[in-house]
């Protein structure tokens, strides 16, 4: 098998003041780091992380990093808290003084002195912290790799009041990176090789954006909505053109698609052809046009309301057995047949609107003439959740009943 390049550590923008301290975690494993400290522990354990499906794994160089940036102690901890505290505090007044600032138009100073202090609290703390990635040894699969129920993904040995603490943290991320890109996964294999365009940005929180367009690269998307989501892999976010660009041309879908063209003729063109409930006679007149004035139209988009049926359909009585609302095979057939009827069997569909791996799995089996599908929040829907348990203690093994070791001779040594 190939071997992967894993991501680099700097990738990741993470809050690594936030993580040392626990501030991400649950109090339950931080408190578990303190006893521990406290006790000066010297039993080195090995903790077993695993799933229970299968699944596409995502978020191991993530977790790697955040285990390599995070796990150790602070030399001073009763300084390092207080530090810490005066951190969050300074964080909290910059937000608000940036506010009086640039927003209200008050002119305040203290932004920039309370910026210049956070950054002193930032080194003072990277200061006390100990780091003691070298001493732990972690094996891990990669991300991209298929993975099975309850196969061991990454083991982590050494002592545990080095990375206690970091449990909720590194489990959170695979359970989110794996979800995503196992989801993409099911909807890219459903689509037996047309493109699969991931446009989830409006169903989640804009602060996933980055982990999450990395994820669905993982899984195997050609496409992203936003620059952030091609963040880690060098991607740029690419689209059609929002519903409220058409209501702003007074609903002239015409004119809205050539103002798109003319404003960014080195980006393929998409007309988004459901603005009136009928999508058969707008994709013919964009076409048209474009034609017209000598210009190239990429493909077409249908996004049709899944509680109203095409105007089309209603009016030449095809409303049939088939469920007719939504994008449904019977709109995509009649806009196929328009747009080849007018010499324009180039122009390209893409559909979009309510799609997962079932209905795309239904339309690849109706052979209805698709050639790409945006998907958006089936794709965040689900879960894939991790555990991680200690499962060897100073050379025995040690677990919770029901939970033993599960070596995998796919893990790999992480420098």
């Amino acid at each position: 098998m190939e071997k992967r390049e894993r991501l680099p550590i700097e990738t990741f923008d993470m809050p690594v003041q936030d993580i040392r301290r626990g501030y991400c975690s649950a109090v339950y494993f931080w408190r578990e780091k303190r006893i521990l400290e406290k006790l000066n522990y010297d039993k080195k354990v090995t903790m077993q992380v695993f799933q229970k499906n299968d699944a596409v794994l995502c978020g191991i160089d993530e977790a790697i990093a955040v285990l390599k940036l995070c796990s150790g102690y602070y030399s001073e901890p009763e300084r390092a808290f207080s530090l810490f505290d005066e951190y969050k505090k300074q964080e909290r007044l910059i937000r608000e003084l940036y506010v009086r600032q640039y927003f209200l138009r008050r002119d305040n100073s203290g932004w920039e002195n309370a910026l210049r202090r956070k950054t002193e609290l930032e080194i003072e703390l990277s200061v006390l912290w100990v780091d003691k990635s070298a001493e732990l040894d972690i094996r891990a699969l990669n991300d991209r790799d298929r993975i099975s129920p309850w196969e061991t993904v990454m083991t982590i040995e050494g002592l545990p009041q080095y990375f206690a603490h970091l449990e909720s943290v590194y489990l959170g991320i695979l359970a989110r990176r794996t979800l995503v890109a196992t989801n993409v996964a099911n909807v890219v294999e459903a689509a037996q090789g047309k493109p699969i365009l991931f446009f989830a940005d409006r169903f989640d929180h804009y602060s996933n954006q980055t982990g999450d367009g990395y994820a669905a690269m993982c899984g195997g998307v050609k496409g992203v909505a936003t620059d952030n989501m091609g963040e880690w892999w060098g991607n740029q976010g690419s689209g059609t053109m929002p519903h409220a660009l058409i209501a702003c041309f007074n609903g002239d879908t015409v004119r809205a698609t050539l103002a798109f063209a003319k404003q960014y003729p080195e980006v393929p063109c998409i007309s988004l052809v459901d603005f009136h409930n009928d999508c058969v006679n707008a994709a013919v007149d964009v076409a048209n046009a474009f034609k017209a004035k000598g210009l190239k139209l990429w493909g077409v988009r249908l996004d049709t309301s899944e509680n109203m049926v095409d105007a089309f359909i209603y009016r030449n009585g095809q409303m049939g057995d088939e469920r007719p609302t939504g994008v449904n095979p019977i709109l995509v057939n009649n806009v196929r047949w328009a747009l080849d009827k007018g010499g324009y069997g180039d122009v390209k569909i893409i559909v979009s609107g309510g799609f997962n791996k079932d209905k795309i799995r239904y339309f690849e089996s109706k052979k209805v003439p698709v050639d790409a599908y945006g998907c958006g929040s089936s794709l965040l829907k689900g879960n894939n959740d991790f555990t991680a348990d200690i499962v060897v203690v100073d050379g025995r093994y040690c677990s919770k009943v029901g939970r033993w070791e599960r070596p995998n001779l796919r893990l790999e040594g992480v420098g």
